[in-house]
């Protein structure tokens, strides 16, 4: 349906707006009490709503309350403030047209010439971890509604929507007012932060509805385009990082130092971050396209548990770790900063890095240090691209009480572990799940020793894992990410000592799997559930 027309001879130029009356209200007070201060001082009516006229009362100006405006009381636990003719008459009458000013005195409401409100901190309690109503309480309704009524009505009144933007107004208020340009281009913003703020609400809502039982029926995935990156995975590919209102990841993360990032950085650190949160205890892991080179976490009784990780991890395969990504799930300390000094490394990724981290590595100028943001975890569901369309699923997790389910994996081969030893099995359970199928990890004492990944078979993934461990295969444990189809596979790894393995089961030649296990007097577990990674 079209909006109101005018005759364009009707109209007469307003170019300084004057301010004699502005409604304040706003839930970020930075920089309030200055701005009521200046507006006071002027002589300009200020009239505002709930805890914004009590802070500005409270400093002794003089406050006109919404509620005597409307003639109805704030209602609803300060839901229904500001919805009411008194006030939008006031925001959207166009005192270029004759009708317009006719009506407002007709009607007893007065022009407002300047709006400051900023919304519910909407993506704040979002970040802080909050849910449900909390959030819900979050989305500003009268907010929105005055901001834009405002922003159409730029011609007559200017739309503050940040602290960023007071300075201005205070000088215009001395000034005699504000200018067309400039309540013009407060108007874009005040559209753009509108329709930021409504992405948010969106992008929270389908978050919502991914976790109920039944997946969505439809699915609106939005992204802001962060930075464009110099290139893709190769040089021809354009590519550039997008990031979702609201997210906590990656793409968050604070880059402290370093080159640019690139495509594959960032899907490198990923990755890392995938295998090093999935541990409890200090850990960190080193990644190189997209597959570890080395996990590990920190040795019992380490003086530097974080630093301890990473020499561990780097011991796995020191010759694939050249060039690496790291990721630590605690904070990088000076002695970590000191053991990388001669390693050549693209990424370290961290939630924090000690201040004499930060100056060992200054003389890395081309290291790309990124820190995490404060709300970083896991995301709940995985997304891919296909022709077409996408791929949507719940992210792969561990449950958080693994100890307690590892305890219900069944034994179908040898005895039960000691403490020390089952805590290494789920270990390697665990880290295999960060490794590209088809996944092969072999560890000892919570680190990984031989890697196997990315073979068409199972069997070259044991042959893999067992020639990187070398001698150190022997006595350590083996994970499989999958069921082995043939005995063949388990064979290689038996054949190199092995003295434990940990896999799915579900194979319809479990039973010769098993049997070799048996005969070689090896440790067999079933999960009973595959962590598969393609």
């Amino acid at each position: 349906m079209a909006g109101p027309s005018h005759d364009p001879a009707l109209y007469r130029h307003r170019d300084a707006v004057p301010i004699r009356r502005a409604l304040v209200s706003v839930s970020d007070k930075t920089g309030l009490l200055t701005l009521a201060e200046a507006l006071a001082a002027a002589g300009v009516e200020i009239v505002s709503t709930g805890s914004t006229a009590a802070t500005i009362r409270e400093a002794g100006h003089d406050v006109t309350d919404v509620a005597a405006v409307t003639g109805f009381p704030e209602s609803l636990g300060g839901r229904v403030k500001t919805l009411h003719p008194g006030v939008h008459a006031g925001l959207l009458a166009d005192l270029r047209l004759d009708d317009h000013e006719q009506q407002l005195d007709e009607l007893g409401i007065q022009p407002f010439e300047l709006v400051v409100v900023n919304l519910y901190p909407f993506v704040e309690t979002v970040r802080s971890g909050a849910e449900g109503d909390d959030v819900v309480e979050q989305i500003d309704i009268g907010g929105p509604a005055m901001v834009r009524a405002s922003a159409k009505n730029f011609a007559n009144v200017a739309i503050v929507v940040s602290p960023e933007s007071y300075p201005a107004i205070i000088e215009a208020v001395g000034s005699g007012g504000t200018t067309l340009k400039q309540r013009r281009e407060l108007a874009a913003r005040a559209f753009a932060h509108t329709c930021e703020y409504d992405r948010a609400v969106a992008t929270w809502f389908a978050e919502q509805t991914l976790r109920e039982p039944d997946l969505p029926q439809h699915l609106t995935i939005k992204a802001e385009r962060l930075a464009t990156l110099r290139y893709g995975e190769n040089a021809h590919q354009r590519a550039a990082i997008y990031t979702s209102v609201g997210g906590h990841g990656i793409a968050q993360a604070t880059q402290l130092q370093g080159k640019e990032m690139s495509y594959n950085n960032y899907v490198d650190a990923d990755a890392a971050l995938r295998a090093a949160f999935d541990m409890v205890k200090p850990a960190v892991a080193i990644i190189k396209h997209a597959n570890p080179c080395g996990i590990a976490v920190a040795a019992p009784n380490a003086l530097d548990p974080i630093a301890s990780a990473h020499l561990r991890a780097h011991e796995c395969d020191p010759v694939s770790a050249y060039g690496g990504v790291i990721a630590a799930n605690g904070t990088v300390t000076l002695k970590m900063a000191e053991n990388l000094k001669d390693i050549f490394t693209e990424v370290i990724v961290a939630p924090s890095f000690e201040p004499a981290a930060l100056e060992v590595f200054k003389a890395k100028k081309n290291l790309r240090l990124l820190q995490l943001p404060d709300d970083w975890q896991q995301e709940r569901m995985d997304v891919r691209l296909v022709s077409g369309g996408l791929l949507l699923q719940d992210a792969d997790r561990f449950p958080s009480d693994i100890e307690s389910v590892a305890t219900d994996w069944e034994l179908v081969s040898g005895e039960r572990p000691a403490a020390e030893e089952m805590e290494n099995m789920i270990f390697a359970w665990k880290a295999c799940r960060a490794v590209k199928s088809n996944a092969i990890v072999l560890a000892k004492a919570s680190a990984t020793v031989g890697i196997g990944m990315g073979q068409v078979n199972r069997v070259d993934s044991c042959r893999l894992a067992v020639e990187r461990a070398g001698d150190r295969a022997a006595g350590s444990v083996a994970a499989s990410d999958a069921f082995f189809p043939f005995a063949d596979g388990p064979q290689v790894l038996l054949d190199a000592g092995v003295a434990a393995i940990v896999q799915p089961g579900g194979s319809v030649r479990d039973e010769e799997v098993i049997e070799a296990a048996r005969a070689a007097n090896v440790t067999m577990f079933f999960t009973g559930e595959r962590h598969f990674f393609h």
